[in-house]
């Protein structure tokens, strides 16, 4: 949905399995690369573990980006900054990354 003032909020995943990850480390990695939220726009960041396969975790963040970056978001993904965010995720963690990012939909209350 785009916001009035030339926004549009999105929410990046990043997937991961980690099959002999403590989660308290996976946490202190999260909390680690919280700066990284700042060029992001980042709005709020949620760490969340598979209950039926603790090995898996799903890093959550929503965020904030001008409509032209958006338009432009392929080239984005090619940028040395995010690329680097993702290379640190994969050697501290030892896992493939897998990056997603949605819309909602939902109606804002």
């Amino acid at each position: 949905m785009a916001a009035t003032d030339g926004t549009v909020r999105r929410i990046l995943f990043l997937r991961v399995t980690l099959p002999s990850a403590d989660p308290a480390y996976v946490r202190s990695v999260v909390q680690a690369t919280a700066p990284f939220y700042g060029l992001l726009g980042g709005t709020s960041v949620r760490l969340l573990r598979n209950v039926d396969d603790p090995a898996q975790f799903i890093q959550e963040i929503a965020y904030e980006t001008p409509e032209a970056l958006e338009i432009s978001r392929q080239r984005i993904a090619g940028d040395l900054r995010i690329q680097s965010f993702l290379q640190a995720w994969r050697s501290i963690l030892g896992g493939a990354v897998q990056l997603e990012v949605w819309e909602e939909l939902t109606a804002e209350t």
